[in-house]
């Protein structure tokens, strides 16, 4: 007997994996795997989804329409121009689904986020890295990697799991590099947390050209990973081509309304950025004072690296799970010397400095 078969490059894939939510047993951990919010989302917004549960026999609004409203008027957006997603993650994947196929290349950074591969072989595209220099992403190394085949570039910038970012005068020189026809996505999804005045999320290039997109997440500083919420900003043409291939219900109804509330709590937004603010330096600090390697981030999180310890990360990360502290391994994206570690609550962020001092015998 003879089964279905996939299309031969889905068997290709190796699945993405999460960042690990127990220690194995029933005991509480800190779960600093996955990079969310701390704070969780808005008290505001969990309202607003308490009570559009009691309509969930209704079908959500297919267009969005006032959660693109509250994301046009926050961020002073054109709302023509806005398409929602479940999770940006998906806005990735209809890009890949709708430019690129067989023959074609999406381009990356060494250490960008996986799914870009993922989503472009998906679609049977072919995906290609461009190495990194110091764990920042290399401009001149992303256009060199540049071939008649490209189709895609995505740029993540902040970059997870990195933390590093590139400068808007960088930003722009990548796609100033570029041929028109290929396109430039900037995955955004960590910028709320940047503070510093050369950065850009990027809006002003998607107003400027026709060749560039930037989507953007409610799973990080507003704390809504679970509802799985993201959006995209695009030229006008693109996001036609997003609204014809997208499904006509793509974003529920319970997250609509808590995004709503979500993106207008600001307040809210403000205190996660303040409790990130705080604790980046003070983990980086404490970490380095032990020897360890920690490769400066402007996201909610940190590349900690212990090449040189005497110890893996691997048996670092599983000391640390059996004191319920959950780290995530980054091995799957070519840095196995490496952890990753979330910004978590006060007590959580001490319980991690006080168990790698012991683990290392500071």
């Amino acid at each position: 007997m003879t089964t279905p078969l996939p299309q031969p490059s889905i068997l290709t894939i190796s699945p993405y994996v999460g960042g690990k939510s127990s220690a194995g047993d029933n005991r509480k951990v800190a779960k600093l795997s996955s990079n969310e919010s701390p704070l969780g989302p808005s008290p505001k917004a969990v309202e607003a989804v308490r009570s559009a549960a009691a309509n969930a026999h209704r079908y959500p609004d297919g267009g969005a329409h006032d959660l693109i409203a509250a994301i046009a008027e926050v961020h002073g957006l054109d709302p023509a121009r806005i398409v929602c997603g479940n999770g940006s993650d998906e806005l990735i994947s209809l890009l890949n689904t709708a430019y690129v196929g067989p023959g074609d290349e999406v381009l990356y950074s060494e250490y960008g986020f996986l799914m870009y591969a993922i989503s472009a072989t998906v679609a049977g595209a072919t995906p290609v890295k461009a190495p990194e220099l110091n764990r920042t992403v290399s401009v001149d190394n992303l256009l060199a990697a540049v071939t008649e085949r490209t189709k895609l570039v995505f740029l993540a910038n902040p970059n997870n799991p990195t933390g590093t970012y590139l400068p808007h005068s960088e930003v722009k020189r990548l796609r100033e590099g570029l041929r028109p026809d290929v396109l430039l996505v900037l995955d955004a999804a960590y910028a709320e947390y940047v503070s510093n005045d050369d950065y850009s999320a990027g809006e002003e290039l998607v107003e400027a050209h026709d060749n560039v997109v930037m989507t953007r997440t409610f799973s990080k500083i507003y704390g809504f990973a679970a509802l799985r919420l993201g959006w995209a900003y695009c030229p006008p043409a693109v996001a036609d081509v997003l609204h014809r291939v997208r499904g006509p219900f793509n974003v529920n109804a319970l997250a609509q309304a808590g995004g709503v509330e979500a993106v207008r709590d600001q307040q809210h937004v403000e205190a996660a950025r303040r409790h990130n603010d705080k604790w980046l330096p003070i983990l980086t600090q404490a970490f380095r004072g032990m020897g360890l390697g920690v490769t400066p981030s402007v996201g909610n999180f940190l590349l900690i690296d212990f090449e040189g310890t005497g110890k893996t990360a691997a048996e670092a990360e599983s000391y640390l799970a059996a004191e319920g502290l959950l780290l995530r391994a980054v091995a799957g994206y070519g840095l196995p010397t490496c952890l990753r570690m979330s910004i978590g609550l006060d007590d959580e962020n001490d319980a991690v400095i006080e168990a790698l001092r012991k683990f290392l015998g500071k």
